[in-house]
């Protein structure tokens, strides 16, 4: 079997990394080999191929868009789960918004992108935290964007509904009952929250125009999979999209040094950055810590027997 570029480079899993990197921007190393052929596997026995050999061989030919798109989709779906890591959501409840809410005018929305928000966890998460907060807003308009990659995922992010094991991670058992509604041996969330979020499809290394001005941008757990080009091309986009005296949110185990000077870390707030040359790092707020603690089976059942 002739594999053309696959062939020429003398390693099929190399060159489906290659293929990854040029339509996602994903680097994935060789010790996620058998990560990859795993979930590659279902499409290759479904489109009853002989092997990753005959897959890579049609994806570098572009010889079918729509399994392209299945395969750079497949690749970029991330684990995600309600309130992860928790700090972040912290931050944007007492230093985030409260910030916001003091420097915007009344008429202005507050708008958040939730950037590779996977299955949603992340924009609901937010959702409900604002919702939390409608004293503070008082009536103020606050928009959520939420983009990935995956039309698959953003389906299931639009629907809004989840297992019984993803909503006991991270979701406090408060926020379960007075924030989705149970649907058989699911729980999806209620109409209201799902009506404030906006999915879009959007790839990070495409252009943002769709997106508009944003106050916040939620980028966490993403940049990791870039080096350090694909980095400093997606925060220099995120950059001019975001307001000067705007946030960004990175993941827990990402940082900029030596990558990029568009943004600066607060000192005093992990995780939180902000453009180059805004000025002063953000003092704490003090406001009422969110009590965000997550679910277990035996408080769920004890919470909905209590009425």
């Amino acid at each position: 079997m002739t594999l053309d570029c696959a062939s020429a480079s003398g390693d099929v899993f190399q060159t489906l990394c290659n293929f990854l990197r040029r339509e996602s921007g994903l680097i994935i190393d060789a010790q996620k080999r058998y990560l990859v052929e795993s979930k590659m596997q279902p499409i290759i026995r479904r489109e009853k191929l002989s092997g990753l050999e005959e897959l890579v061989s049609i994806l570098v030919r572009n010889k079918a868009p729509a399994l392209v798109k299945e395969v750079v989709e497949t690749m970029t779906i991330n684990e995600t789960y309600f309130f992860r890591d928790k700090v972040p959501f912290d931050t944007f409840a007492q230093v985030v918004m409260p910030k916001l809410l003091e420097t915007r005018p009344a008429y202005k929305a507050i708008r958040i992108w939730s950037a590779a928000c996977s299955s949603g966890q992340e924009p609901y998460s937010l959702a409900m935290i604002l919702d939390q907060m409608k004293a503070q807003l008082g009536g103020r308009r606050v928009e959520i964007i939420a983009t990935d990659l995956s039309e698959a995922i953003l389906a299931k992010a639009r629907e809004g509904l989840y297992s019984q094991f993803e909503v006991q991670r991270g979701l406090p058992t408060p926020f379960l009952l007075r924030y989705f509604d149970q649907k058989g041996d699911k729980w999806q969330i209620k109409e209201r929250l799902r009506s404030q979020v906006t999915f879009r499809r959007l790839n990070l290394l495409n252009d943002y125009s769709s997106i508009g001005n944003v106050d916040v941008i939620f980028c966490r757990n993403v940049l990791i999979y870039f080096d350090a080009a694909g980095k400093r091309e997606v925060l220099a986009k995120m950059r001019r999209h975001l307001a000067p005296d705007g946030f960004l949110v990175l993941g827990a185990s990402e940082s900029l040094l030596g990558t990029s000077t568009d943004f600066v870390a607060d000192p005093t707030h992990r995780m939180l950055l902000m453009p180059a040359g805004a000025g002063t790092p953000v003092a704490p707020v003090l406001s009422p810590r969110l009590a965000v603690q997550p679910s277990s089976p035996a408080a769920i059942r004890a919470s909905i027997l209590a009425g």
